[in-house]
């Protein structure tokens, strides 16, 4: 059996054990949910006071030029692109995942123009599927969806389509695909590769350049800790840029924004990714909470990333028989998080979160637990699976209020 000594020695050894501090972490809560929402930096609300006193408050419309607010865009989403394996100037932050995801879905058709079928998985993340639904409404019914199962890609990618859209850690398993070789076998057939990197960027190293990836979309909330509903990416390969059109053609996205000239005409550079406004506040929060990701190596974090999510499966394998890993066999196939199936997984959960263990839920029976290196610890994930075994062993979860669902699971 896995003592709790064992997991304070590992975390005694813990290059990552002095990143902790650095977030705001309510006393007797174990917060097992960054794959959702990271937890709040030290440096965001001192960031933010400048941005509120000083760039707002003193610099007013000044400061879009004096604080550099009209290239924070970029700049934050070259610090992006540096935890993606991005050169600089093809990553920029705005809007959300789901509309960054039309941009470029828009735009790969574009690319195609004699293909009509998008393929992506069955089990993707339902707003990538709405979106080129959605799209699809617009155009007629181009592109078609084709979904298929996750590893059965091969057989689906004719010469009739256009891209694969493809999330590369399943939100719900954390089930993990080859970039590069999932990328190679996109191109051989000649379509477009687009990445979304939700449970991705900030959680395991990606390497968009190196593996040939033409489009790539992601959240700023999650593993990058920029707050909730925080501005979300898009990349687009550097040889994509001068062919980009962007549907959604706002004036930030335009050559000369300030010209206030009546056609449009994109910028010869990833600006065209743009469209509206950016919200500096939020962007100044998703800032720091990249800035905490670059002090630290990928290496060593996803290095962590796997330790926390061996010691979590070997202690559930031991100590809680009453519920079911789900995702693959081996940890080096997964993302930051694990996943366990229970009929009763929403209110297992319920009840672990009564009891400070924070994870969540997925529809029908998946309870989710995020394992982010910075400021998780091996001690953490020894209590959590006491907590959990404790509920599971003494059916203390089976309570009419934690079958109560709420509107966010």
């Amino acid at each position: 059996m896995t003592g709790r000594a064992d997991a304070l020695r590992l975390d005694a050894q813990d290059p990552l054990r002095d990143r902790r501090e650095r977030f705001h972490l309510p006393e007797g809560v174990i917060y097992l949910d960054g794959n959702s929402l990271g937890p709040l930096p030290k440096e965001t609300s001192g960031r933010l006071q400048r941005v509120l006193d000083a760039e707002w408050g003193q610099g007013l419309i000044r400061s879009w030029n004096t604080a550099g607010w009209i290239d924070m865009p970029l700049r934050v989403g070259d610090k992006i692109g540096r935890l993606l394996g991005a050169a600089p100037g093809q990553v920029v932050v705005a809007d959300s995942t789901s509309v960054n995801l039309f941009k470029v879905l828009a735009a790969a058709l574009a690319l195609r123009p004699d293909r009509t079928v998008v393929v992506s998985e069955s089990g993707n993340f339902p707003t990538d599927l709405y979106m080129a639904q959605g799209l699809a409404g617009l155009l007629g019914g181009r592109p078609a969806l084709r979904l298929v199962e996750r590893h059965s890609l091969a057989e689906a990618i004719g010469p009739d389509v256009a891209a694969v859209m493809l999330t590369q850690v399943d939100y719900r398993t954390g089930d993990m695909l080859d970039m590069a070789a999932t990328t190679r076998l996109v191109h051989e057939a000649g379509a477009l590769a687009i990445w979304d990197l939700a449970h991705s960027a900030g959680a395991v190293p990606v390497d968009l350049d190196s593996a040939g990836a033409d489009f790539a979309v992601g959240c700023g909330y999650k593993y990058l800790n920029g707050g909730p509903g925080a501005p979300a990416f898009v990349y687009v390969a550097e040889r994509h840029i001068p062919a980009f059109r962007n549907p959604l053609s706002g004036w930030m996205g335009h050559a000369a924004p300030f010209r206030f000239e009546t056609g449009f005409t994109p910028a010869p550079d990833i600006r065209r990714a743009l469209c509206g406004t950016p919200p500096i506040l939020a962007v100044a929060a998703l800032e720091a909470g990249v800035d905490e990701l670059l002090q630290v190596d990928m290496v060593a974090l996803r290095a962590k990333s796997l330790s926390l999510v061996r010691l979590f499966r070997t202690l559930v394998a031991e100590r809680c028989p009453a519920v079911s890993l789900a995702g693959p066999a081996e940890a080096e196939a997964c993302g930051s998080q694990v996943s366990l199936r229970h009929s009763q997984g929403y209110a297992v959960m319920q009840a672990l979160i009564a009891r400070g263990v924070i994870g969540d839920f997925r529809a029908p029976d998946l309870m989710r637990f995020g394992f982010a290196p910075l400021y998780v610890s091996h001690a953490d994930v020894f209590d959590a699976v006491g907590v959990l075994a404790d509920l599971l062993d003494t059916g203390t979860w089976d309570r009419p209020e934690f079958h109560r669902r709420a509107a966010v699971t």
